[in-house]
């Protein structure tokens, strides 16, 4: 049963959650392992030989 003669709101909706949550992840990936990303390249830059 259809309430609504069109219901095409409803997967721009459903994409937008979709961009919500994988933007979320995202971020809270990179809170995570920023720290050790940074610290990483730290190592790389301190160690590399100058010219």
């Amino acid at each position: 049963m259809r309430f609504f003669s069109s219901e095409e709101g409803q997967g721009l909706t459903e994409y937008a959650l979709l961009i919500l949550f994988i933007a979320i992840v995202v971020v809270v990936v990179l809170v995570l392992l920023g720290p050790a990303v940074g610290n990483l390249y730290q190592v790389v830059v301190d160690n590399w030989p100058p010219f």
